[in-house]
């Protein structure tokens, strides 16, 4: 039982330090600088794009940012919506709804390092890792460009190729319906760190112009940055292994429950498997209390005294009390010579009335119980 509540205890401790622990690590968290993600166009840190941003709030009226999923996005012409580096690829019904809004005449803008498996793209690595810095356009028209991705897109028949360098290509555009897809594999060029250098932000508004309808609405896109934009467990899995793992789950459950599986040690107090040897003993001493019978247990002690006596110093069993003094003043030493025959004779008087009290029993009791001691340790 002790061993329970304390083992209680010390759960209920454990549970109370974990809550300080957040509690503290909260409070020092929230006082502390805000971060942010990468190529958020709200984030003003190196990695976030809110310099570009604010820079296209002067130049383009219909620019806005867009967190919703794409089934939400209109369906009219004229639109860009730029994609920088998602944060993971969406699952195949997202992307169908973005080659959908493309093929009712929109153009989607991705930057994004290594776009394979993104709407169909295929990529390659390169031995090198990073080309010379020169940039060439469709007019073989040079620029100065930092990219520092290890992939380099692949271009099929009816592609348009708008940005090679002397790895490969590194900006394509693609057909789809009536609009169309422009990719780049240099998303750190609209970052607020990269977009000033060298010739960037020439570079992307030159990929953002591309469009193939005069630009109305600018969209960024930052539904491909929250927690939506990834796989789920529904959409990773198939059904049929869902339902399996379930299943499996709830037999398992099931089984543990009928075979009585315990979680933990079987605790039993020692009390309710063992029987101790004086079990006797102490009802027989806790009768003699509860009925007042003083003078049957003082009594039945007189009587072990004796036979320790018989046992250990060969007095017969029959002698009487005051027929022991001489054996007792020889074999004893604790009990001075002159005291031994007083003793007997108060002990014989006081087994010889029918009643005693408990102050009496209780010092006659120790007499005869140090007396014991004596004859059975020698």
């Amino acid at each position: 039982m002790l061993h329970g509540l304390s083992k209680k205890s010390g759960w209920i401790w454990l549970a109370a330090i974990l809550i300080l622990f957040l509690l503290c690590s909260y409070l020092i968290l929230s006082k502390g600088t805000k971060t942010y993600l990468p190529f958020d166009s709200h984030s003003p840190s190196p990695t976030g794009i809110k310099a570009f941003y604010t820079y296209a709030e002067r130049e383009i009226e219909g620019i806005r940012r867009w967190a919703e999923p794409p089934s939400k996005l209109s369906r009219s012409e004229n639109q860009v919506l730029l994609m920088v580096e998602p944060y993971t690829v969406p699952n195949q019904k997202v992307m169908d709804q973005y080659i959908e809004y493309m093929e009712q005449g929109n153009t989607i803008l991705l930057l994004m390092n290594n776009p394979d498996s993104m709407f169909g793209l295929d990529t390659t690595y390169t031995e090198f890792p990073s080309s010379n810095g020169e940039v060439f356009g469709e007019s073989s028209q040079s620029f100065r460009a930092q990219n520092l991705s290890p992939v380099r897109l692949e271009a099929e028949g009816s592609d348009e190729v708008l940005l090679n360098d002397d790895l490969g290509t590194i900006a394509l555009k693609r057909q789809f319906g009536q609009g169309s897809l422009i990719v780049s594999n240099t998303p750190e060029w609209i970052t607020n760190e990269g977009i000033l250098k060298e010739d960037h932000l020439i570079l992307l508004l030159d990929l953002i112009q591309e469009s193939d309808q005069e630009l109305n609405v600018l969209l960024i896109d930052e539904y491909i940055h929250g927690e939506h934009s990834g796989s789920t467990l529904t959409t990773t899995y198939p059904q049929w292994f869902l339902l399996i793992l379930i299943q499996g789950v709830l037999l398992t459950v099931l089984l543990l429950w009928i075979r009585g599986k315990r979680f933990g040690p079987v605790l039993v107090a020692r009390e309710e498997s063992v029987r101790f040897s004086d079990e006797n003993l102490q009802a027989l001493a806790a009768w003699h209390i509860k009925g007042n019978r003083y003078q049957d247990s003082l009594s039945i002690q007189a009587h072990y005294l004796k036979s320790a006596f018989q046992e250990k110093w060969g007095i017969p069993l029959s002698k009487e009390w005051k027929d022991r003094a001489d054996h007792i003043e020889r074999n004893s030493k604790t009990m001075e010579p002159k005291s031994v025959r007083p003793f007997l004779h108060d002990l014989t008087n006081i087994l010889a009335k029918e009643k005693i009290t408990k102050q009496e029993y209780l010092f006659w009791s120790k007499k005869m119980d140090q007396l014991r001691k004596e004859v059975e340790e020698g």
